[in-house]
């Protein structure tokens, strides 16, 4: 199994652009990387992108953007959380594919811009999250959604924070989203599966890119055991939304992902997963540039409607 051609370009450029791991370069330097390199595609055009702020715990305040592909009122809602290894990143870096998946799935998008580790440790951006989706809930007339058609997802960690919001929002008796949108999700903690020795050195997330992550994001190692930090480790998943589970095929934390959608099922969840050969980790947000990303965010959109669509029935 190779890669695709335009992954291989990619993995190709990434070797000249980023000579060393992530984690080599520190905090500052690989937010600093990562800024530096943002995708320069033209953003897909939507009827509208608004700004609010959502009032979050111990006063936080957790800026959140909005896109609305269309007019009228009663749109469902994916609440999106974007990747990063809680560490890196924003809704700037996920804008071209929160706009694509809003146009695609006829859904508004919520983008949420949660507190950064390691400024912000396990469990704030956690709360930062769950407070997003209590407030496009609570001012869903408002916005011009339907509070009984919200879905919620993200990309690495987003995927994490969105897994364990479910798990909150289910162990609080809260309504939950209607569906779960997991794209290699970060839910196990350096579980040696596989992939993460198959894929250790990347392109571009290494495992020790991934224990850094982990060691900016956890407060200490009992953090490891928390079900809202390690989704993994929760005893039982049932009553979970249903979930689309992307994994990419050279990635280090792959199996950890296809894992829990078996866990999923095995508690009784419906949990559909696709293993998208040729790519590698964060492949997902590059529209425009990957054609396996073109066909995933399909994937996920078609799904999303499908969910949409059965939870007007209800």
């Amino acid at each position: 199994m190779d890669l695709d051609p335009d992954a291989q370009a990619a993995a190709d450029l990434l070797k000249v652009l980023l000579p060393r791991p992530l984690h080599e370069l520190g905090v500052a330097g690989a937010r600093a990387w990562t800024r530096a390199h943002a995708a320069a595609t033209p953003p897909p055009p939507v009827h509208r992108v608004t700004e609010h702020v959502v009032p979050g715990p111990a006063g936080r305040q957790v800026p959140v953007r909005l896109y609305r592909p269309c007019p009228g009122d009663g749109l469902p809602v994916l609440v999106y959380l974007h990747g990063g290894g809680w560490t890196l990143g924003g809704v700037d870096r996920v804008d071209p594919l929160c706009r694509t998946l809003a146009n695609r799935a006829g859904c508004l998008v919520l983008s949420v811009e949660y507190g950064l580790a390691p400024e912000h440790k396990f469990p704030e951006p956690l709360e930062d999250c769950h407070a997003a989706l209590t407030w496009v809930a609570g001012h869903a007339a408002a916005l011009g959604a339907d509070a009984g058609r919200i879905a919620i997802g993200g990309d690495s960690a987003g995927a994490n924070l969105a897994a364990a919001v479910c798990l909150l929002a289910r162990d609080l008796g809260e309504p939950l989203p209607v569906f779960q949108l997991l794209v290699y999700p970060a839910t196990e903690y350096a579980v040696p599966r596989p992939s993460w020795t198959a894929y250790a050195d990347g392109p571009l997330l290494t495992t020790g890119d991934v224990l850094w992550f982990w060691d900016q994001y956890l407060r200490d190692p009992a953090d490891r055991a928390d079900p809202l930090a390690v989704p993994a480790t929760a005893p039982s998943l049932s009553g979970l939304p249903p979930a689309f589970v992307v994994t990419a095929a050279y990635d280090p934390i792959r199996d950890d992902g296809e894992h829990f959608a078996h866990r999923l099922r095995e508690d009784g969840v419906e949990a559909v997963v696709t293993r998208y050969p040729g790519v590698f980790h964060g492949f997902f947000p590059q529209v425009g540039v990957l054609a396996r990303a073109e066909e995933a965010i399909d994937d996920a959109a078609r799904r999303l409607v499908r969910a949409f669509a059965a939870a007007a029935h209800v």
